[in-house]
Order: structure tokens, then sequence, then C-alpha cells
């Protein structure tokens, strides 16, 4: 639906196996993110966040496997702005292919209340580390800038120039707390674009605290990021981070309008989403965007009725391109235009008086709760209504 050659592509950086995993419940052995991995891989996604490879040995061990198995993503790690980090991540990783994330500190709040230094040892710190990455060989340093979004800019500035100047390639820029508008969060990119230009990439980096992430990612996007920091189903911290799915799935249909673009395969989504379920636990949501349970069916009669003339009417994300069907699910806000449908389906002809009838028994008396996928209602009319051998 792009026309790409006028619109500017959109890596696609994901970080399920870091991020996501570090929230409350979804932790996952080295085996479990090698697999993902793979499943990554075979998307499109440009770069995997394999871990945090200093804080644990799983983590190392994660790190080292993926960043093996992987034929041609890069991989990437997280560390603090410290060379004992740096350097256990290059075990883990190597140099070759590997995006090498140190951890940059943009807030005041950050600076007292966490780390306990003032603004110029944070800047300090960050070019050291950048700097040693950088005399290891590593292939894209970066350096991002957590809490960004409730940083002072003439301090922003300082440091993320310094840390280009230092040999970072790529800078993220951290919605940390979720706290950001899509207009705030635009402004501040906007800004590390003219302090950091190409052929340094930017990347956005967002939390769903507001439910903005998706809206903050693609507004930083506009104002000139390169890449948008993705975990799968929207896992990570708190609200989560912004969907891979949302944002892709923007892309595909608003691509041309934003001008923007990504080259991920949005069909395979929904089975690395289903497989990283089953690895970490996760309940089926039934109202969440693209996977919900029930995103692509309803159960409401004027819904109903419009679709089965046209799904379009009800239906602008289409299921099919995102590995999911279409369901219409009947419970007692179902109409009497499903029951024609199937009934005519059934090749019956049934007068107004017996469709109510059969209206009353099968829809219009069920409870609130009780709802049931289309093909269940089609089996039951059939076993009901079918005539009887004379």
């Amino acid at each position: 639906m792009t026309n790409k050659q006028a619109a500017r592509r959109i890596g696609i950086f994901d970080t399920t196996l870091r991020d996501g995993e570090q929230a409350p419940g979804n932790a996952m052995s080295a085996q479990d993110k090698l697999d993902l991995a793979l499943r990554l891989e075979a998307l499109d996604v440009d770069v995997i966040e394999a871990g945090f490879p200093a804080s644990s040995s799983n983590d190392f061990d994660a790190t080292q496997a993926v960043s093996a198995a992987l034929s041609r993503a890069q991989v990437a790690t997280l560390s603090r702005a410290r060379r004992d980090d740096i350097e256990t991540a290059v075990q883990a990783a190597g140099s070759r292919n590997h995006v090498l994330q140190i951890m940059g500190t943009g807030s005041d709040i950050h600076l007292e209340h966490k780390l306990g230094i003032t603004r110029q040892q944070a800047i300090d710190d960050a070019v050291d580390a950048a700097k040693f990455a950088a005399s290891l060989g590593v292939e894209t340093v970066a350096v991002g800038i957590e809490d960004a979004t409730r940083g002072d800019f003439g301090y922003l500035q300082q440091l993320t120039e310094r840390a280009v100047e230092a040999g970072a390639r790529y800078i993220p820029i951290a919605d940390t707390s979720g706290c950001a508008s899509p207009e705030e969060f635009g402004d501040l990119i906007a800004k590390i674009r003219e302090w950091a230009p190409a052929p340094v990439r930017i990347g956005v980096h967002c939390h769903n605290d507001f439910g903005l992430a998706t809206a903050n990612a693609i507004a930083g996007l506009q104002a000139g990021a390169d890449d948008v920091q993705v975990t799968v189903g929207g896992i990570g911290e708190r609200a989560g981070n912004t969907a891979m799915e949302e944002v892709c799935a923007l892309l595909a249909y608003k691509g041309e309008q934003l001008g923007l673009y990504a080259e991920v395969d949005l069909a395979g989504i929904y089975a690395v989403y289903n497989r990283l379920r089953e690895i970490i636990r996760l309940e089926e949501p039934r109202n969440k965007a693209i996977f919900g349970q029930y995103a692509f069916g309803t159960a409401a009669g004027i819904h109903q009725a419009g679709m089965l003339r046209n799904p379009a009417t009800y239906e602008y994300v289409e299921p099919a391109r995102f590995g999911r069907e279409r369901t219409l699910l009947i419970s007692r806000h179902s109409g009497r235009a499903v029951l024609r449908h199937l009934l005519g389906e059934m090749g019956l002809q049934i007068d107004d008086s017996k469709l109510n009838e059969i209206y009353r028994e099968y829809i219009a008396e069920r409870v609130e709760s009780d709802c049931e996928d289309i093909s269940v209602l089609r089996e039951r009319l059939a076993a009901d209504l079918a005539p009887v051998p004379s």
C-alpha cells in the first residue's frame, strides 16, 4: 500500500527478549530466547536485543547463543556505562554485527535518586564507555538516553553531542516512564535529530503508561528517528512497550500518508506472539489491537448485518494480513440477519413467523455471557432443522 520510493524505511529493533522479558512474569530461559530470536529473524526484523549480559549468567548464555545463531539480523545488548559491563557484552556477543547499547541518564531525578551523580559525571561516564566500546571494535556503539522525556534540553544536548563525538553511531531515546504525549515526544526527537545529524541513527523507545506508546513512537519517527524499539505483543515494564504489531500495522495502512514504511512479515507476527504466550504463560487478551481474541470478531447484530454484506463496513484492518481470521460470534446481541444468512446457506426457506421463533430460541434468550462461534450455531441448526426422513 505504500509508495516506497517516496517513503523512508524504518528499522525494526525488537527488544522482546530484553526489555519485554524483564517485566514481572515474563522470564525466559536461554533456550526460549534462542527459539524466539530465530522466529523474530524470520520476520525480517533488523535488530534483536538478546539481553543484558552483565546482569546474569542466563542473559550472558542467551546472548551468546543468539549472537551465534543469527544469520542476518544484528544482535543488540544492554550495558551500564561501565567498562566491565561492556567487556562482558563483547565476550557474549562479539564485536561484529553487534549493537552495544550503553545506558546514558537523561533526567535529574534519575541522576540524583538512582545513581547519585552529577550531570557532568554522567556525561563523562557515557563518553568513556562509548570510547572503550569503540576501542574493542564494536560494530555499532550506541548511547541510549534513559528517561529522556523528563530531561533538560540543555543537558540532553550536551550528552548527545558528546556521545556522538566519542563514537556513538546510534542514539536511542527512551520515554522510560511513559509520561510523554506525541507532541512532546516529537519535539524532543526533532531536537535530538539536530544534535545528532545523519549518518548517526536515532531510535525511539516508548512505554505505554498512558496508552500512547505507539502514537509517541510514530510521532518520533515522523520527527526524524530512524528506527523503533518494539516488543511482540507490547510486553514490558508496567503497562508495556511499543507493540511491534501495532506499529507495523499502522505503517502498512498509513505508510504513504506518514511517509514511512517497514519491511516485516505481517502475517508471521501472530504465530510468534502465540509462541511467546506459551513461553511466558501469558493469557490471551480479548480486546487487544491486532492480537486480541476478538480483535476481528463481532457479536452485535447491526455489525454482523453489515459485515455479511461487505466486511469493510466494520473492518478496516484486514485479519488475513496478520495471520488472523474473521469471526462472527453469536450472543443475545446478535440479530436476525445472521440467522437468515445461515439458513440461506443451508438452503432452507423459512417464513418470518418461523424465523422469529428460531430467533427467540437460538439467540434472544441467551444469557449475556453465552457466546459461540457462528459455525457452532450452524451445526446446531443443521441438526435441529434437518428434514425428518419419511
